[in-house]
């Protein structure tokens, strides 16, 4: 019996680690608007790998996290299409988004603010997938 205690262990061990990470569930990059920035201001996407971006503004007024390319190139979740309105999400001042996209095809796509001035202010940015 001792012997097979280590496999039988082992075994266990793989199950468990494996169950875990299917349950994990997509990973998770978090995008802090600021005045006037965003952070990070290069997003890195792996192709065909879900991902929540959890969309905070930092900033003293509304922001918005515009990007109509990058939308065209993912799949959004069901539950999230309707937060995006025209190739954008509004974040109010002090407020969250979280929306849970797959991206699909390669390429670097521009993501700006287009709020009056933001963009000519620095609040811009690029989505890569990879």
């Amino acid at each position: 019996m001792n012997r097979y205690r280590g496999a039988i262990a082992a075994l266990f061990f793989t199950v468990a680690t494996n169950a875990f990470a299917a349950d994990a569930g997509p990973a998770r990059q978090e995008i802090v608007l600021s005045n006037f920035s965003f952070a990070p201001s290069t997003l890195r996407l792996q192709r065909n790998m879900p991902v929540t971006l959890h969309l905070m503004n930092n900033g003293s007024g509304g922001h918005a996290f515009s990007s109509p390319e990058l939308f065209a190139a993912v799949m959004v979740a069901p539950e999230d299409k309707d937060k995006i309105m025209g190739g954008k999400i509004e974040i109010p001042v002090g407020g969250s988004v979280d929306i849970t996209i797959t991206p699909m095809t390669a390429g670097s796509y521009p993501v700006v603010c287009t709020h009056f001035l933001h963009q000519s202010f620095g609040m811009r940015g690029v989505a890569l997938i990879e």
